[in-house]
């Protein structure tokens, strides 16, 4: 497979490449595997909560914005 990146880009890659110690196509590599598991990570909590609501285990409103609410709190 070949990946074509506009020239901006591509030294933008390079740069970044360089800071990190890889080459640009390791790095590409690296980051297109982060995004796929990230990506499955992010299906499987899906259909986890697609279960869950299936079986009634829901969350009021109100109990979710106190949580976020105290997430954030300083």
């Amino acid at each position: 497979m070949e990946v074509h990146f506009p020239p901006e880009v591509e030294t933008r890659l390079q740069q970044a490449a360089t800071a990190s110690g890889k080459d640009a196509e390791q790095l590409v590599k690296d980051a297109v595997a982060r995004m796929l598991q990230n990506q499955d990570r992010f299906i499987a909590g899906v259909r986890r909560g697609i279960e869950q609501a299936d079986r009634g285990e829901l969350v009021e409103h109100q109990d979710v914005l106190d949580r976020i609410v105290r997430l954030f709190r300083p």
